[in-house]
């Protein structure tokens, strides 16, 4: 049985933009912060200059206490991690051999395991049985949320009660979160979303113009739904913050890595130029959400379009036209 989250430090692993920003919230929300980096060379900056090298420009308060030690978060009574979804696995096992068991561990991972198709709490689960799961998602850029503008996202658990609990404990006036019991739904929003986004971008790089991409977004939306449906996802949940919400943010601008992501490519960019070096979690969701898909009977050309730009199968104008030139057919 899992211990009750008292809701006195709470601990965030990961310091890039994203992690960051959380941290602040966390901290707007009266909680003493614990952020976890990698390397002890950003541990050092934040000391120093009190500010994420990621999240330039904005203050990190004293009551968010940076470390490079696992250890020193065994006094936290919640986690978030905030680290890419290939390297949950990773943070979790080694958590999961240095921290006490029962800490609630909130996701902040949008996409899909590639080796394994899990979601976020499941690999949490997988990773570090004892750890109650939970999913944080929606429509949300870092530096918007580091910068206390008002923002509103979805935390959902298995656990209803653990999800509500949690987002009372972290929500502050400007960062708003809503609990729910579904964290599929939220899961398959945040990850989907991503690869909405790419094509979106891509249509806006080849110089297709907004109502193509309201017609693709619109159309990749109905492709998120069907697979949410059919992962036994909340068509509520996939109609909220962390699914509509979310695709409407991260379809509508450059902000958003996987939108310039796609832009680079409609641009004439080859994948491994427009990453850029930054992470475009979309770019590693598409492909196993194409197979996941394609496996399950799905319907989702879209989806399975941009995966195949991703791998070079085909190039971004043969994958716009095979999409324009699919059956019309009663919408």
């Amino acid at each position: 049985m899992s211990r009750s989250p008292r809701f006195g430090a709470i601990g965030v692993v990961g310091a890039g933009a994203y992690g960051a920003a959380l941290a602040l919230a966390a901290s707007r929300a009266g909680r003493d912060v614990r952020l976890w980096a990698r390397d002890a060379a950003t541990v050092e900056a934040i000391r120093r200059t009190r500010q994420a090298p990621r999240l330039p420009g904005i203050e990190l308060p004293e009551p968010i206490r940076a470390t490079d030690a696992l250890a020193d978060l065994a006094a936290c009574d919640t986690l978030i991690v905030a680290v890419p979804t290939q390297s949950l696995r990773e943070a979790c096992t080694a958590m999961a051999a240095i921290l006490p068991a029962g800490l609630p561990v909130i996701s902040a991972a949008k996409g899909i395991e590639q080796a394994s198709g899990l979601f976020p709490t499941q690999i949490i689960a997988a990773s570090w049985p004892a750890a109650p799961s939970a999913i944080l998602s929606g429509p949300s850029f870092a530096a918007d949320i580091g910068r206390g503008l008002p923002t509103a996202v979805t935390l959902a658990a298995a656990d209803a009660r653990l999800a509500q609990a949690l987002a009372e404990a972290l929500s502050s006036p400007a960062f708003r979160i809503y609990h729910s019991g579904d964290p599929r739904g939220v899961e398959i929003g945040g990850a989907a979303k991503n690869v909405l986004a790419i094509a979106a971008g891509i249509a806006i790089g080849l110089g297709f113009g907004e109502s193509a991409r309201a017609a693709l977004v619109a159309r990749g939306f109905a492709e998120l739904r069907r697979f949410g449906e059919a992962h036994g996802a909340d068509p509520e949940t996939l109609m909220g913050l962390s699914g509509l919400g979310d695709v409407v943010l991260s379809c509508a601008s450059p902000q958003s890595r996987n939108f310039a992501y796609g832009l680079a490519l409609g641009q004439g960019m080859s994948p491994a130029e427009a990453a850029g070096g930054k992470l475009a979690e979309g770019a590693f969701t598409a492909p196993i959400l194409a197979r996941m898909a394609q496996a399950e009977g799905i319907e989702m050309p879209i989806a399975a379009a941009v995966a195949a730009v991703i791998a070079g199968r085909i190039g971004v104008r043969e994958a716009v036209a095979a999409l324009l030139a699919r059956p019309l057919k009663a919408e």
